[in-house]
């Protein structure tokens, strides 16, 4: 069974400057891996014949399967098919069903077709003609020297209209393989990745199949599990088991899968234990607010939230006492926790959660930046603050302060 080096070329000088992502590139990958291809090596190159041209022998010298998207426009800097002419030395022809159809498009938009959309309709002589049923330029397979290239357009729809009716049908057929690649990605929060892969480390270094793979992200840390099997059921009970070996060890920072997130979860629990939450927040500014809100269904257990930043709103509207603001100041645990209380009140909701701090860029009331009081309070005289001190700048104090606070309601609601 011949095992595929696979490569992406993504031709775009729109790509490299950043203005689009190279989304194509990953939902590719995505699909690719689920029929036992290796995608090797992803390569993005600008509209630059020289360039393009470069990028594709060094393709066609490392790889066994190569994906092209982009450059098969009507423009100038669509430069794809005559940057792989160079290297193949094959013919360019005009594809007579493809041609007829962009034709007919003009015709039926009642516009005058320009003589540069004929570039559209033009293909390798003796290559495999993919229709795209999504638009005017066609796809194609052509066979190099024991390498099997196919060529895309860049818009994603056109791209995936003929990737999913033309190139994944063919694939094990290709290969000649029924061997399947999947991932499970297992998400917990409160935990570091240096910590988790501490607990781990056994799992980690005796990994064959499934893999075993921690990354941190913003919002908390992943662990990836990749399993290679010739059937679903087989796969499916490889990454069950390691899933559970893991759990086992760290399942309390534990909170979903795939492409759950941690307010999906919370708004969940909320639902199912019939209970509502609402925030007051100052340096957060409606940040863990907009998350809670941002989930199908949000409007059964958030009835609002209230951003307090000013120390005037937090006594008059927010009702913290005065008091407390004149000993105590804004940035403390006393001043959190009526906080958390007041906006439980004040929106009759069964949980109140607050957020008050310094996100700088300088100190205030003598508080370093970066500290910052979060508080639950709920109808049972349960209350809980935490303190903490985050490092980096305004934005970055901010969102690490809505993650802390998501953390801490995850596991109240637990």
């Amino acid at each position: 069974m011949r095992q595929y080096k696979a490569e992406i070329v993504a031709v775009g000088t729109e790509l490299l400057l950043g203005q689009i992502a190279n989304t194509n590139a990953q939902w590719l990958s995505q699909q690719l891996a689920m029929y036992g291809i290796n995608v090797y090596n992803h390569a993005v190159v600008g509209d630059n014949l020289q360039r393009v041209e470069e990028a594709f022998r060094l393709a066609q010298n490392r790889s066994d399967m190569i994906i092209v998207t982009g450059g098969l426009g009507p423009t100038e800097d669509d430069l794809t098919r005559e940057a792989f002419q160079l290297i193949s030395k094959m013919e360019l022809v005009e594809d007579k069903q493809s041609m007829e159809k962009i034709e007919l498009f003009f015709k039926n938009q009642n516009r005058t077709m320009t003589p540069n959309n004929r570039k559209q309709a033009r293909v390798f002589k003796g290559c495999t003609v993919l229709k795209n049923n999504a638009g005017m330029a066609p796809g194609m397979k052509v066979e190099l020297e024991g390498k099997t290239w196919f060529f895309l357009p860049g818009v994603p729809r056109e791209m995936k209209q003929i990737a999913g009716e033309k190139i994944f049908p063919s694939i094990k057929e290709l290969t000649g393989s029924n061997q399947i690649i999947k991932s499970l990605v297992l998400k917990f929060i409160g935990i570091g990745e240096s910590t988790l892969e501490h607990k781990l480390k056994d799992l980690i270094q005796a990994q064959t199949n499934p893999t075993i793979a921690p990354l941190a992200q913003e919002d908390g840390v992943v662990i990836r599990l990749t399993a290679k099997e010739d059937s679903e059921a087989d796969l499916d009970s490889l990454l069950n088991n390691t899933k559970t070996e893991i759990l086992d060890r760290v399942g309390n920072y534990y909170f979903g899968e795939d492409e759950q997130v941690i307010e999906q979860v919370i708004v969940q629990l909320l639902a199912n234990q019939n209970k509502k939450v609402a925030a007051a927040e100052s340096l957060t500014g409606g940040m863990f607010t907009e998350k809670i809100v941002s989930v199908d269904g949000a409007s059964a257990v958030c009835p609002g939230g209230i951003v307090c930043y000013d120390a005037k709103i937090k006594r008059d509207v927010l009702g913290v006492s005065a008091e407390t603001i004149g000993s105590k100041g804004t940035v403390s645990e006393e001043c959190a926790l009526e906080m958390a209380e007041n906006v439980r009140r004040l929106f009759g909701s069964h949980v109140g959660i607050a957020f008050t701090g310094v996100a700088g860029p300088t100190e205030t009331e003598g508080k370093p930046v970066g500290e910052v009081f979060i508080s639950i309070s709920d109808g049972s005289g349960y209350q809980k603050v935490e303190r903490f001190l985050f490092a980096g700048n305004r934005d970055s104090i901010r969102k690490r302060a809505c993650v802390k606070g998501l953390e801490m309601i995850f596991n109240y609601l637990k």
